[in-house]
């Protein structure tokens, strides 16, 4: 039988950077100390092109994350990003043409949380992972990414004080000292935060540090149940700590060197936040790339 892939395309076709399949969704189990975490994950696995190729065996990568992680005869992996890491490796080994592989991963994920105790619940987060794996000679060099979002609230900083203005001529008691510092209204946004690591092969982060970081970094978290003490509490608590997505995106930075002691200075940090604005027609982004280096010499007195 003809294999048209392997025929020669048009002459001055191009290398192509990406070619692959998208939203394979599998199940997959992640051994964890004391546990097995069942996921759902959809993954992409890719690898690049030659140009002296019409196509890429497609059928090459479904049947190898099927052979990886096919439940029931699968083995649990170490985590997703040692899933894709594995898989983006193996890629090269059955597209001996390509020079580069990826396999990205993005996974819901559930974490027990409750605004105060006994009344918690079990919230959703996603995981984000990739493998990206590459040739060196006759080496083949790994790097892995793992991450996660984590859907908060923010409160508007800039109109809580032209609030606390407008307010303060029409109620002027709000200008006493012990009144002054008193958190006044403002809008609020869903601020959805991602924050993901690149490291290298046999470097372990853990998806649940991530996830911390990220609420910590947001006006507060949000939550499945709440009654209306809780709601009080959850809006008191983002208006006593109001933020910009500039706010987000540094202050999730700068904390990465106290969190993340043990990660290289090599390792890579992306954070991208979105707030979805309550009173504009549009929403507000910020993003930042910076090495665990970096941040520690930004730290550094």
């Amino acid at each position: 039988m003809k294999d048209v892939h392997a025929l020669p395309p048009r002459p001055g076709s191009l290398t192509l950077d990406r070619v692959g399949i998208s939203g394979v969704r599998k199940p997959l189990r992640i051994e964890r100390p004391g546990r097995v975490v069942p996921l759902s994950a959809s993954f992409t696995l890719a690898v690049d092109l030659p140009a002296h190729r019409k196509g890429s065996d497609l059928s090459r990568n479904a049947e190898l994350l099927a052979e990886r992680v096919d439940w029931p005869d699968a083995t649990p992996v170490a985590s997703l990003e040692a899933a894709c890491s594995s898989i983006a490796r193996e890629l090269l080994g059955r597209h001996p043409y390509a020079e580069r592989a990826e396999v990205r991963a993005e996974a819901e994920y559930f974490l027990p949380r409750g605004v105060r105790p006994g009344r918690s619940s079990l919230e959703n987060f996603t995981l984000l992972a990739e493998g990206l794996a590459r040739r060196e000679g006759e080496r083949i060099v790994v790097r892995r990414s793992i991450g996660a979002e984590a859907v908060g609230l923010t409160a508007c900083p800039c109109a809580m004080e032209t609030a606390r203005d407008l307010l303060e001529k029409e109620y002027p008691a709000l200008r006493a000292p012990e009144l002054a510092q008193l958190p006044v209204l403002t809008h609020n946004q869903r601020n959805r935060t991602r924050l993901r690591f690149e490291v290298d092969e046999e470097v372990e982060v853990e998806a649940d540090r991530i996830i911390e970081a990220i609420e910590a970094a947001q006006s507060s978290p949000t939550y499945a149940i709440l009654k209306r003490g809780d709601e009080a509490r959850v809006v008191v608590d983002a208006h006593r700590n109001p933020k910009f997505v500039e706010d987000v995106v540094r202050d999730l930075l700068t904390s990465l060197p106290e969190r993340f002691p043990d990660l290289p200075d090599g390792a890579a940090a992306f954070v991208g936040t979105v707030s979805e604005e309550s009173i504009h027609k549009y929403d507000v982004l910020a993003s930042h790339t910076a090495t665990l280096g970096e941040l520690r010499a930004a730290r550094a007195p």
